[in-house]
């Protein structure tokens, strides 16, 4: 035995022969110079030895081999089964429409009520009536009495709206800020949509999985149950507006292609140049995935917005809106307008993009936002759109010059439009919102109570822990069913309710699909509504929404798929298979896995998605099946260092109040009782995780020996124990007390690739599973902060049969300290074969440089201690770059889609401030009082006020995150090559250096020449680059347009349509006073 000077005790474990050999292996070499190479011999003698001492460890201390010995005992007991993966997800997509048409059940339960309610209510403009308004809610005036529309309103905190205080037998209403909270309209509409309380409790009642449920009426308000208390924000704002709503447009109105044209004429100068703006933007906040789009600016002269997309028409997703908007800050006003030019090309556009098949082909829109027209343009609209009237005519009058409105409004009455003056930026929300009522009246003729399901979005009222929650939404159309108005087409509102993809994920039985399996959902527009590579949300602490986190295609995340012969397949809403070999990122995207993946897809019926399941061949395509007793299995599952995956549903707690409170443990006690009928759990995962409580029991009494015996671990190196199975099922043990612990965030909640989740294995699991069987896999965690690069994990697979096709049993693995790890690393590396003594060669020699590096290229011991965690090749560029020319590690190309880029905006704020409705509204009020005191220098005045503004806002330049695509590099080992030397020509001196792989692991010993300076060879780094395109192609990806599958229905037109309710002027008086009025509502406590 030796012992370094660490004290460390050491078994050489080498022959003499082996030590006598290295002896020999010294030799000088002239090349440019002389200097003493370093003996590979030596490195293997080191490597062995670690790579020895290290699995000793390891697998004393995770218990990996009376593991494997379990399972081998239970070998005969096992039936292995091959996953039949269309089988698999068909099931999968019938599990999910259940639970759809359940979704739609309730909410044909609140249409008909609602219509039924307003079938018997009689319009009474005298109407009061005291509701509960969700702001004003529980509020008091200074003498402590209930303010108006407040009242007391019970409200306590529920689990399963993730604690908030919420009141589960009436609903509240919420009155956007610019409107009147007792408007006539909106008292009787409060009061005949309070029959909906009590269709909302039995939706609850029916359906214990619902969450919020909805009314959004055409009126403005938005009755929500449970009811719950709104807090406006910093501004004393409340922003939501319920028909701005991608749920509530998608209900009300058919997809729709739409042409805006802006006058930017000499006359259109200033504020209704801002004005026309925030219209055209507004309009744009009506667009959805299913409507395509243009924007054309005219004087004399057309000027599409974006000259590449001249003649063309573009998807309303929101990469294409937002770069609409950035371009309106652009248009000036110069000239004379000539509309008969504008509207020729508006017609003949949307003429040419119908016949090519790709737009919506249903509804089609102008809509004309100008200051004025000298004439009707008959000839134009006799040409174009006479008799058929296909395409609908929306003006709107900037201004409050009323000569022209007489032309506009013909314009709209003459072409089943709809006519609006837009006089002040207060006005124009409500104003755009005229168009949907119009463009919903076919359907509401028709009755189509259309079910529609929205794309994937983020509530931020629902917080998980992790941040805000992704849903969808499923919504229908409400309609006046009274015989007077039918050829009206009245659009009541909307109801809707929302679904967490979460939801979604519970019906996916996580075990079957393997350690690198996964399930994903896509809309009819190819959108990712659920996929485990979809990342909705950035930052630390807090996380913030992405700008276009709704519209991720999932050719961006599987961008291996050139051809997108699996995207368009789905979309098409195909039943089929696909396969391909991909490149999935691990921890952070610092790691990659080379796979090869079989996809199997179909549709969920009675919605607009597709499923689709990829399993990774080998151990992925398997499963197996054990039995025990259910005695021996609820004995063993429940011991205190049992724990089960959070996310994954065993049985479904959440279907009835009274199981809520269950832990998953004893859901299934509760089950297996018999006693409790209306409990639904996965009987055969059940079966499967008595099995491996089991099997893995004697684990606990095993670890607890160790921790026992005061001999073992008397350093305190190894701190935890851990194992997973394929069940879910996860054993924790702790050799320190929880406060003596390196790293206390490992498998727990906020370690998310450290446990089992919903839609992945824990990391360690799937890394360990991809090693040879029987090796450990070493690694240094990448969370943030110093104090998490103190740890080193070493994890193992455990097979269940000695063979290709065996499926992965389970995982094992154990938590040391750094500093534990690295001292048997040096004290590996003091070996030498020298009989007197002295070494040749040692890892203390100034003259070399030694690393322990993982498979992936990261340092875990360096003699520089600040490298550790660091990717070799910024420390050793020239080293890395021979290693790669050597084949010893090979670069793997990634692609990001979703990343997010620092840009320096020198471009001021002020363009999206106006674009903002209610700093528009703010805006205006300014405008409005500025003007009641000199109304004559009106002109002036706002050029003030709008120049002040502008200048302040052009001063402050600041950095911030725009979405983008990057390229960037990750690193994997060649396992062929166990060893290697290389030397490096560095400018006339020779840098050499040996790598030898460390045995029954995943890691290398690089040991380095430093002598020879190799500065001029720059650090590899796994930087992200992003991809940049020139003008070009730029162009042609905004023109590329995906294969998508239109929505199955369209209404738009009906010959009962009574289209000369298209609108009329506003008067001046009345928008002021209205105006005035908000200013009021908004300013001084309600």
């Amino acid at each position: 035995m030796q012992v370094d000077r660490s004290g460390v005790l050491f078994s050489a474990g080498s022959t003499w022969l082996l030590l006598l050999f290295s002896t020999l292996s010294i030799r000088v070499t002239g090349v440019g110079g002389t200097h003493q190479s370093i003996p590979p011999s030596v490195v293997k003698l080191w490597a062995s030895a670690f790579g020895g001492e290290m699995k000793s460890i390891s697998a004393k201390y995770s218990g990996s081999q009376l593991l494997q010995k379990k399972y081998k005992e239970f070998e005969r007991a096992v039936r292995v089964e091959e996953i039949d993966g269309l089988r698999l997800v068909k099931r999968l997509a019938e599990n999910m429409e259940e639970m759809f048409h359940k979704k739609a059940q309730a909410m044909k339960r609140l249409v008909e009520a609602a219509e039924e309610a307003h079938l018997q209510h009689e319009e009474d403009p005298n109407l009061q009536y005291e509701y509960f308004n969700a702001v004003l809610i529980n509020e008091v005036d200074e003498e402590g009495n209930s303010v108006e529309l407040g009242g007391e309103f019970i409200l306590q905190p529920n689990d399963h709206f993730n604690n908030l205080s919420v009141n589960l037998n009436l609903s509240v209403v919420q009155v956007p800020t610019n409107m009147y909270n007792k408007d006539s309209a909106i008292v009787n509409g409060v009061y005949w949509s309070e029959a909906l309380n009590k269709v909302f409790v039995d939706n609850f009642e029916r359906d214990p999985s619902l969450i919020w449920q909805y009314f959004g009426s055409a009126k403005g308000f938005f009755r929500q149950y449970p009811g719950i208390k709104w807090k406006p924000d910093e501004h004393g704002v409340i922003a939501f507006d319920c028909r701005n709503r991608k749920w509530y447009i998608q209900a009300a109105t058919s997809p729709k292609d739409v042409v805006i044209l802006v006058d930017v004429s000499g006359s259109m100068k200033g504020l209704r140049l801002t004005i026309a703006r925030q219209t055209v933007s507004s309009i744009l906040d009506t667009l959805g995935d299913d409507d395509f789009f243009n924007i054309i600016a005219y004087n004399e002269e057309l000027h599409y917005v974006e000259p590449c997309l001249n003649g063309t028409l573009v998807q309303a997703d929101v990469t294409n809106k937002d770069h609409f908007r950035e371009h309106l800050d652009k248009l000036f006003a110069q000239g004379i307008g000539m509309l008969d030019i504008a509207l020729t090309e508006a017609f003949n556009l949307l003429s040419d993009f119908n016949e090519t098949g790709r737009g919506s082909e249903c509804s089609q829109a102008i809509m004309l936002v100008t200051d004025g027209a000298v004439d009707t343009y008959d000839a134009i609209f006799a040409k174009y759109n006479w008799p058929e009237r296909k395409v609908r005519i929306f003006p709107y009058l900037i201004g409050r010059e009323s000569a022209f409105a007489e032309n506009l409004k013909w314009m709209a009455c003459a072409n089943k439009g709809y006519f609006t003056q837009i006089s002040t930026l207060a006005d124009v929300q409500e104003n755009v919102m005229e168009y949907l009522h119009v463009l919903s009246r076919p359907k509401v003729i028709d009755r189509e109570h259309d079910t529609v399901w929205t794309e994937a979005y983020i509530d931020s009222t629902l917080e998980d822990g992790q941040g805000p929650v992704l849903m969808t939404t499923v919504a229908m159309p409400v309609f006046s069913t009274k015989n007077e108005t039918r050829n009206r087409g009245i659009l009541l509102g909307v109801v809707g309710t929302d679904v967490p993809v979460s939801e979604l994920l519970k019906t996916i039985p996580k075990y079957k699909l393997g350690i690198h399996g996964y399930a994903f959902a896509i809309t009819n527009n190819g959108y990712i509504l659920t996929h485990p590579d979809l990342r909705p949300l950035y930052g630390d602490g807090k996380k913030r929404r992405k700008p276009n986190y709704s519209s991720v295609d999932l050719s961006e995340v599987e961008w291996e798929d050139k051809e997108d012969t699996l995207r368009n397949a789905m979309v098409n809403r195909k039943t089929g298979t696909f396969s391909m070999e991909v490149k999935k990122s691990v921890d952070k995207g610092k790691r990659v896995l080379i796979l090869h993946n079989d996809y199997y897809y179909t549709d969920i019926k009675g919605t607009p998605f597709s499923l689709g399941v990829a399993l990774s061949r080998g151990h992925g395509k398997f499963f197996f099946r054990g039995n025990v007793t259910v005695e021996e299995g609820l004995h063993d599952l429940e011991h205190p260092d049992v724990a089960l995956a959070d996310e994954w549903t065993y049985c479904n707690t959440d279907e009835h109040p009274e199981h809520r409170y269950l832990s998953q443990i004893e859901a299934i006690k509760l089950y297996l009782s018999g006693h409790e009928p209306h409990l639904y759990c996965d009987k055969e995962l059940i079966q499967e995780v008595l099995f491996d409580a089991v099997v893995t029991a004697p684990l606990e009494a095993y670890w607890t020996s160790l921790v026992l015996n005061k001999s073992e671990n008397s350093d305190k190196g190894v701190e935890i124990a851990y194992l997973g199975t394929r069940t879910g099922l996860s054993r924790i043990n702790l050799f320190v007390v929880p406060d003596e612990l390196t790293s206390k965030d490992f498998l727990t909640a906020e370690d998310r690739e450290g446990v089992f989740n919903a839609d992945h294995f824990p990391l360690w699991y799937k890394r360990a599973a991809e090693q040879v069987p029987g090796t450990f896999v070493y690694s240094l965690p990448f969370n943030t902060g110093s104090e998490n690069k103190s740890v080193v994990l070493a994890s193992t697979a455990i097979q269940l049969l000695d063979e290709r096709k065996s499926p992965i049993a389970a995982a094992v693995g154990i938590q040391m300290k750094l500093e534990f790890f690295q001292k048997k690393f040096w004290t590996a590396s003091r070996q030498c074969a020298a009989l007197d003594g002295k070494c040749s060669i040692s890892c203390d020699d100034e003259n070399i440089n030694c690393y322990l590096i993982d498979n992936n290229g990261f340092i875990l011991v360096a003699e520089d201690y600040t490298l550790t965690g660091n990717f070799f090749g910024e420390a050793e560029g020239a080293v890395m770059n021979k290693l790669l020319q050597m084949g010893s590690f090979k670069r793997v190309t990634l692609y990001d889609y979703q990343a997010l880029c620092w840009v320096y905006s020198e471009s001021s704020d002020s363009g999206r401030t106006l674009l903002d409705p209610y700093f528009a509204f703010f805006s205006a009020v300014k405008w409005i009082l500025t003007e009641l005191v000199i109304f004559l220098v009106e002109f002036n005045l706002y050029s003030w006020w709008y120049s002040d503004l502008t200048a302040k806002a052009q001063r402050t330049g600041r950095t911030m995150q725009v979405p983008c695509d990057t390229e960037y590099p990750a690193f994997i080992s060649e396992r062929t090559i166990k060893e290697n030397t290389g030397n490096i020509d560095c400018d006339g001196c020779i840098k050499s250096f040996v790598i030898q792989q460390i045995p029954s692991s995943n890691l290398f010993m690089v040991v380095v020449d430093n002598k020879c300076d190799c500065s001029m060879f720059e650090p590899i780094t796994m930087d992200p680059i992003e991809i940049m395109y020139n003008e070009s192609l730029k162009c042609e990806r905004l023109k590329m347009q995906k294969d998508r599958r239109r929505p199955d229905t369209c209404h738009p037109f009906h010959p009962e349509e009574n289209s000369m309710e298209c609108g009329g002027a506003v008067n001046l008086t009345q928008s002021l006073v209205t105006t005035l009025l908000c200013l009021l509502v908004a300013l001084f406590p309600r």
